[in-house]
């Protein structure tokens, strides 16, 4: 392992993306606005609201230029195309889950979040509680499903190619 912390896509990974990107790109500038960037989130089935894409192009618009560039577009993404290199395999992920998910029901409620999270010895205040919650919570059930789970682990430990 280099210690090189940016994730890696393959060819076809990057050509699909320029093709995504570009067809997006309306006035093919090489950079998407919010409103491009927000159209290309809603095609994939995601609905962000205008906070969080402005808060998606802060942390990804590494130029500040209030635009995402192609590179930008691809390392604000590769995370979740790299699921194979998260640190957790899916059998580890399970385990971990289940150890959340006290009654087995499928999904980690607040409660039980809070519960786990004190056993760890890391007793979360409400507000910290309610934003672990919220960030996971992607259909906004109030409840974190195994999938949410695996996606905000995996998205944690690729944090840091974002700052």
């Amino acid at each position: 392992m280099s210690g090189d912390a940016e994730p890696k896509l393959d060819d076809d990974q990057i050509a699909e993306l320029r093709e995504i990107f570009r067809s997006f790109d309306r006035n093919n500038d090489g950079s998407l606005t919010q409103l491009e960037l927000g159209s290309l989130l809603r095609s994939l089935g995601l609905k962000p609201s205008n906070d969080q894409l402005e808060d998606l192009i802060q942390k990804a618009d590494r130029n500040s230029n209030g635009l995402i560039e192609f590179s930008e577009f691809v390392a604000l993404v590769a995370p979740e195309l790299i699921a194979a290199k998260c640190p957790y395999s899916e059998e580890q992920l399970k385990k971990i889950f289940r150890m959340f998910d006290r009654d087995g029901n499928g999904v980690i409620t607040a409660a039980e979040l809070a519960h786990s999270m004190a056993k760890l010895g890391h007793a979360l205040t409400q507000e910290e509680l309610t934003g672990m919650i919220k960030e996971a919570d992607r259909d906004g059930d109030g409840c974190i499903s195994f999938e949410e789970f695996a996606q905000a682990m995996t998205s944690a430990a690729f944090d840091n190619s974002w700052t």
